[in-house]
């Protein structure tokens, strides 16, 4: 690296999962080039950015971050990149109406991150407008070789495939994280026995479908098998899962690993097999419904968890009614309910309307919401009187008398340390005494 000062980088990462695990592999990629990482924004030469599209709340939080770096940018000389999703899926109106940003790099392009930087270092040392922008999608990219580069934590997210062929109608994945290829499962091996060496006790296997997974004769079944017999692996999750190919052999596995967690995240999206087909599902209510029950049935102790969307385009109230019969009738764990939001370039954007107002979404929103938080405080309170292995993951958010872990089934669990304080990355029996709707409370 040729620039008078070796450059402080500062990263910050909004969104999903995936984007955490991209943060790490870009912090790998340009720590092997030299760059210097720092949590202080303030001592930054270069701060990235690394952005979600999925939802327009990430849109609006993002752009007020930008808002941001640029009055700071006027008080110093600073190197802003966009990197992931938004990048990709917007390019053109953060090139052109975005002039702080310097470089732009798509979730495929990240190989091409220390080039970019050091360009536009040297440019700006030399009072040059450089701007450098990498946004191709690739077919094969899934960054083998490249050990991330883990903060401190309990959980080593590992993705194991990247992009995404199923094209549901309001996702944008497809076009900013390509098409689906799934890794060497001996490269992911090696990345699950690097984890465990380094003291992490949970690993969280990723991809936008993870069943789909396929790399010659291995499946995911076979894939999270190997990984959770890896000595010192405590215990290996998974995100998320399509309905659409749920395996018996996955289930089976689930029921049966001691390691592998008893929770499935199943996104459901919506109860109207009208509604499910316009979003190009490809399962009806009935087919979800059955596999459910398949899924109780092997797992009978499974916490099952989904994601729902209110006011998909031509949403009625009789099709918003049988997503709200369907919660009642499942009676997931917890579940993540969001309005629709329009995203650009998806087949909902092209081909129809986003037509029910944002007033009956968000009063859509309210009433699954108050469902549902109903159906989690019954579920939790059939803990109380148990006595429950907890995942220590440190303080609890609001009070750092408090500690917090989660059980096999990613419910939180918090206690008061005075009676006892293990330590973050261990497992320990908590009683449970008490519960709300988001929690349990432990002794």
């Amino acid at each position: 690296m040729s620039l008078k000062t070796v450059p402080h980088v500062h990263i910050e990462t909004f969104g999903c999962q995936m984007n955490e695990s991209d943060s790490e592999l870009v912090r790998s990629m340009l720590k092997r080039e030299g760059f210097v990482f720092t949590e202080d924004r303030e001592l930054a030469d270069v701060v990235l950015v690394n952005t979600c599209a999925i939802r327009e709340n990430a849109h609006n939080k993002i752009y007020a971050h930008l808002s941001e770096l640029k009055t700071l940018k006027k008080q110093r000389p600073l190197v802003v990149g966009v990197l992931g999703c938004m990048a990709q899926n917007l390019k053109s109106a953060l090139a052109d109406k975005e002039p702080l940003v310097d470089v732009l790099a798509g979730p495929d392009a990240y190989r091409q991150l220390p080039s970019l930087l050091t360009a536009a270092l040297a440019a700006q040392e030399q009072g040059l407008p450089e701007k450098g922008f990498a946004l191709d999608l690739s077919e094969y990219e899934t960054y083998e070789g490249i050990m991330p580069d883990r903060n401190s934590g309990v959980n080593a997210w590992i993705t194991v495939m990247r992009g995404c062929d199923n094209f549901c109608s309001f996702c944008v994945v497809p076009y900013t994280r390509g098409r689906e290829r799934s890794r060497d499962p001996e490269s992911i091996l090696l990345e699950a026995r690097d984890a465990s060496a380094r003291g992490f006790k949970q690993v969280t296997l990723l991809g936008q479908n993870v069943n789909s997974y396929r790399y010659g004769d291995w499946d995911f079944a076979g894939l999270i098998h190997a990984v959770a017999d890896i000595p010192g692996i405590e215990r290996v999750r998974f995100t998320s899962p399509h309905p659409k190919d749920f395996p018996t052999r996955l289930i089976e596995v689930i029921a049966t690993h001691p390691k592998v967690c008893k929770h499935v995240h199943l996104p459901l999206q919506a109860g109207s097999d009208r509604i499910l087909e316009l979003m190009g599902r490809t399962y009806t209510g009935a087919e979800y419904l059955a596999l459910v029950d398949h899924i109780r049935d092997t797992i009978p102790d499974v916490v099952l968890t989904t994601d729902i969307i209110c006011g998909f385009c031509s949403e009625s109230p009789e099709d918003f009614q049988t997503t709200l019969r369907m919660v009642e009738q499942v009676r997931f764990d917890s579940a993540y309910i969001f309005k629709y939001s329009e995203r650009t370039h998806t087949i909902a954007a092209r081909k129809y309307a986003d037509d029910i107002p944002d007033r009956i979404k968000g009063m859509r929103v309210a009433q699954l919401i108050e469902t549902q938080r109903r159906i989690t405080l019954e579920r939790n309170r059939r803990y109380i009187g148990q006595a429950l292995e907890v995942f220590v993951e440190g303080d609890a958010t609001r009070s750092s008398s408090q500690g917090m872990g989660k059980t096999d089934g990613n419910i939180t669990v918090v206690w008061d340390k005075s009676t006892g304080d293990p330590c973050p990355g261990t497992l320990s029996t908590k009683r449970i005494v008490d519960a709300s709707a988001a929690t349990l409370y432990g002794t």
